[in-house]
């Protein structure tokens, strides 16, 4: 075996390695956003997350990990569409964003009076 052989085997090997730990941190980034919606009285929809960043962070520890965020959808009606993400820091959950209600204002009486 070669150099360029053995160097395409790592390479490999490494491309598994990232592919697994992305699926399990995908997986925890999921049950976690399904229970924060369940806790929030929310709907989880597509029941799935997507990954928006992949990059390297340090722990607590200063060990290298990869930091992932997900987003993902929620519905507080079932008619709507909100936005929240999941970040993940390793394999744990580092934080779980889940937008406030938007409430609908009533606008205050326009007045014409000017200010000098």
């Amino acid at each position: 075996m070669d150099f360029l052989e053995l160097l395409l085997l790592m390479l490999l090997a490494a491309a598994a390695w990232l592919w697994m730990d992305s699926l399990r941190a995908r997986e925890t980034g999921i049950r976690a956003a399904r229970e924060a919606c369940s806790e929030e009285g929310l709907q989880l929809l597509d029941e799935t997350v997507v990954i928006r960043s992949l990059r390297p962070a340090r722990d607590e520890d200063g060990q290298l990990k990869l930091r992932r965020v997900y987003a993902f959808e929620y519905s507080d009606n079932g008619d709507n569409r909100r936005s929240g993400s999941v970040t993940m820091l390793g394999q744990q959950v580092e934080y779980l964003h889940v937008r406030p209600q938007l409430y609908v204002v009533p606008k205050a009486p326009e007045r014409n009076d000017t200010f000098h």
